[in-house]
């Protein structure tokens, strides 16, 4: 597969990553043996990209992907996330403080088995933390050899600005796809102008945009999209009539609408690396082949034609979840 490289910051990956999370918690049961195989297939078809958290699992997904790895590491990239911690009350919690994300990075470092994090993001701006001292203790693993690139998800493009002058920013990883096109307002722009690499995760609407959900009723009881409100009730139909007409554009290009989503995000830019998730081999197949579909400026503006900004019902996170988005000004 293609490499790309993130930003200005000499850090390759392939064009197409693996976001892990959905291998350990949000989407039903996980099954650790599935999900080991579907890491080896992407390793197979060239995928050198794969994205964790300490917070997936509490820990689970970092060993599972360690243990996945196992003697490949050194071959891939391994981003993991540090900076978001379960609340005492329930749900969970944003913590930039020094303290814990150098803990953080000790126990993900042994979760993983490896001695060196390649891509190391403050997963949730922590408003009770400067983010001047959260960048402060990253730089410090970079200078202490326990990473070699930091990053930030989902930062405000104001909170940027004041983290690229500790430290260089290799990447932002945040949502963004046809499904919710957000970053390209303010965030995008920022990343660009101080050469910033742009990761998407849930590129494909947490699965919406592949098509393949028709209602909710089928997922587990668990399955974190019951409380978002774009799959619920109205929201869901309307969204829906979308999906169809992406359906629609990708049987006339022969590919999956899950492709095609991918491939209007690797046409908008080289520093654009998106992240979908799966714990299926057959997924992971179908995501990576979204590279060598290649799409016109015409096909493009067509794609967001269809995906207007104000197009999709209902809001990407319920109160809970938005609380911990940087909205910082």
């Amino acid at each position: 597969m293609q490499q790309r490289n993130l930003g200005r910051s000499g850090l390759a990956v392939s064009a197409v990553g693996l976001g892990c999370m959905s291998m350990s918690q949000s989407y039903g049961a996980p099954d650790d043996e599935e999900s080991i195989r579907t890491v080896h297939r992407a390793l197979d078809l060239g995928v050198t990209f794969f994205d964790t958290a300490a917070i997936y699992g509490e820990g689970h997904n970092e060993t599972l992907v360690g243990r996945a790895l196992g003697s490949r590491r050194k071959q891939i990239v391994v981003a993991t996330k540090c900076g978001i911690l379960p609340a005492s009350g329930g749900g969970i919690d944003a913590d930039g403080s020094p303290a814990e994300i150098m803990a953080s990075c000790d126990a993900s470092l042994r979760r993983l088995a490896t001695d060196v994090i390649d891509l190391f993001y403050l997963h949730r701006v922590d408003p009770k933390t400067p983010i001047e001292e959260s960048v402060g203790a990253l730089a410090g693993l970079v200078r202490g050899g326990k990473v070699r690139f930091i990053g930030l998800s989902e930062a405000a493009p104001a909170t940027i600005r004041r983290a690229q002058k500790v430290h260089p920013i290799a990447a932002l990883q945040s949502e963004y796809s046809l499904w919710f096109r957000g970053p390209e307002q303010d965030v995008l722009p920022v990343c660009r102008e101080l050469g910033i690499g742009f990761v998407p995760f849930s590129p494909l609407g947490r699965g919406f945009l592949s098509g393949s959900l028709k209602d909710t009723e089928t997922l587990a009881s668990n399955d974190m999209r019951r409380r978002l409100p774009r799959f619920q009730g109205e929201n869901f139909e309307r969204n829906l009539v979308l999906v169809q007409r992406l359906a629609a554009m990708a049987e006339r290009k022969r590919c999956t609408p899950a492709q095609l989503a991918l491939a209007w995000l690797l046409a908008k830019a080289e520093d654009i690396v998106p992240i979908p998730g799966t714990k299926r081999q057959k997924y992971v197949e179908e995501n990576a082949a979204a590279a060598d579909v290649e799409l016109t400026t015409t096909e493009v503006s067509e794609l967001e034609g269809m995906f207007p900004s104000n197009a999709v019902a209902g809001d990407r996170y319920n109160e809970q979840m938005a609380r911990l988005i940087d909205t910082t000004t």
